[in-house]
């Protein structure tokens, strides 16, 4: 759950009362379907889809994957800097000007949260924290649900059912906004890539991978103040001998690590399923009820065509009390800084992934907050709360749009058997299907190579491609909308 979630979600409910809750449901089965081919990519490959991307697809392809998914990143941050300033501007009264101004602070969030080689403690506290404010969030709209003036049960789960509001200009461009913060394209680079860590550990409990520790006896190097700052590294290495070494281990584990066959199958079906219960209970209630409160409350009044992120803590304020609106401005505040650090994990993926272009997460984190700041402070300033509202569901939008981009790489890897295929070593000797390949041939003997294939089935495949169809269309006949001015 970040800004966007929230606010796509009260304007949708605003316009089109419960006529948009068929496109909350369905986002998030295309989300869950998109994860999974995310994390099975991570898992069989062993390799982050920006990964994939370089290994399996030209230079002039990659590049263009690559300036895409850093505009889908950047207009990720910039829906966390406007969220960010109008949380502060609920909780502290600053002004949204100065709000967009100092959330480029936050990069000293990433700096206590970060740490190379080392434990992610920090940053797990962090999360758990984020997850209680949004947890009583959820339990405040609990409360609104049964306090709010009495509506039709009937009417709601009507809004479950597919209807003509899609189609129609202002709904479509709603209905994109939902999708484009459901479906959020760095997620999916995000999820093929942390599965690895997850499957590693697995094969080293299971005595199928040994950490190496050849790193550690390298010779150790000076570097100027130059190389320190392109290494990547974090600043508190720079005074240690250190720093060029947990470059070079971190480079060979993932060198060196193949996962098994156990650990793969583990793994994706941790993952797969952690993936649906999360979006399926939480995001989908918090995204329904916030839709749902907003519908009955704001469709038929003259705050519908305005209604933003502020109209969320007035009714929360209104129809329960000031505690509940300071929450909600408080989870709003932390899930931005929380969504914008693993942003920056997402951004750190796609830059190495494509480009082996390694640069320190704080350093990564500047830029981007940099190039995002520039366009909010321009709206905050020029329109004021109206177009800091317009211009986050923009973003969300835009996210939608670069959708099929992100998406058709990780069908097409997932599909094809070449990519999707796992060695068996005597170590998993598994009773799998398997093929022999005859490898290049030796003085001695040609060497023969067990394959274990995990493509996509045809149905898979083709549900798939479909679901990228869908995405397509809807986001090309609003580009034309858009064009003609008719959204």
């Amino acid at each position: 759950m970040d800004p966007g979630n929230y606010s796509t979600d009260v304007s949708a409910g605003a316009q089109f009362r419960f006529k948009l809750l068929f496109v909350i449901f369905l986002s998030n089965v295309f989300a869950i379907l998109l994860q999974s081919l995310a994390c099975k990519l991570g898992s069989v490959t062993g390799m982050d889809l920006a990964r994939c991307s370089r290994e399996y697809f030209p230079f002039w392809l990659n590049i263009l994957l690559y300036i895409v998914a850093e505009f889908a990143i950047i207009a990720t941050d910039i829906a966390e800097v406007i969220g960010t300033a109008i949380a502060l501007n609920m909780l502290l009264h600053i002004p949204l000007v100065a709000g967009v101004a100092l959330t480029s602070i936050d990069v000293l969030i990433v700096l206590m949260a970060y740490r190379p080689e080392g434990s992610l403690k920090g940053m797990r506290y962090f999360e758990w924290f984020v997850a209680m404010l949004v947890l009583g969030v959820i339990a405040c709209f609990v409360v609104e649900l049964i306090k709010m003036p009495r509506i039709s049960f009937t009417e709601v789960m009507q809004g479950f059912l597919p209807n003509g509001t899609i189609i129609s200009h202002g709904g479509l461009y709603a209905a994109l906004g939902i999708l484009g913060a459901t479906v959020m394209p760095h997620s999916l680079f995000l999820g093929s890539g942390l599965v690895q860590v997850r499957m590693r550990d697995y094969d080293e409990k299971a005595g199928n991978f040994i950490r190496p520790r050849k790193s550690i006896e390298q010779p150790r190097y000076t570097q100027t103040w130059k190389q320190k700052l392109k290494s990547g590294l974090h600043p508190s290495t720079w005074f240690s001998s250190k720093s060029l070494t947990s470059t070079n281990a971190s480079e060979e584990l993932h060198q060196q690590y193949r996962p098994s066959i156990a650990a793969i199958k583990s793994t994706l079906k941790y993952s797969v399923l952690e993936v649906t219960i999360s979006l399926f209970t939480l995001a989908f209630f918090v995204n329904s009820a916030i839709l749902i409160v907003a519908g009955a409350t704001l469709s038929n009044s003259s705050k519908a065509a305005e209604a933003d992120l502020f109209t969320i803590k007035d009714l929360l304020s209104e129809y329960l009390t000031s505690v509940a609106g300071t929450l909600f401005a408080l989870a709003l505040l932390f899930s931005g800084q929380s969504a914008g650090i693993v942003a920056t994990m997402a951004g750190q993926m796609v830059s190495e992934g494509f480009l082996k272009w390694k640069v320190a997460p704080w350093l990564r984190r500047l830029i981007t907050r940099g190039i995002a700041i520039i366009p909010s402070i321009i709206v905050a300033a020029a329109v004021g709360r109206p177009g800091l509202g317009r211009a986050l569901n923009a973003s969300q939008v835009s996210l939608s749009i670069l959708l099929p981009i992100v998406t058709a790489p990780l069908i097409y890897i997932t599909g094809r058997k070449k990519y999707m295929r796992v060695p068996i070593s005597s170590r998993n000797n598994q009773t799998a299907i398997a093929v022999i390949e005859t490898g290049a041939e030796t003085e001695e003997a040609p060497q023969e190579i067990l394959y274990h294939f995990m493509e996509n089935g045809w149905l898979l495949t083709g549900v798939s491609w479909l679901v990228w169809l869908i995405i397509l269309g809807f986001n090309m006949y609003l580009i034309v909308l858009l064009a003609q001015g008719k959204a």
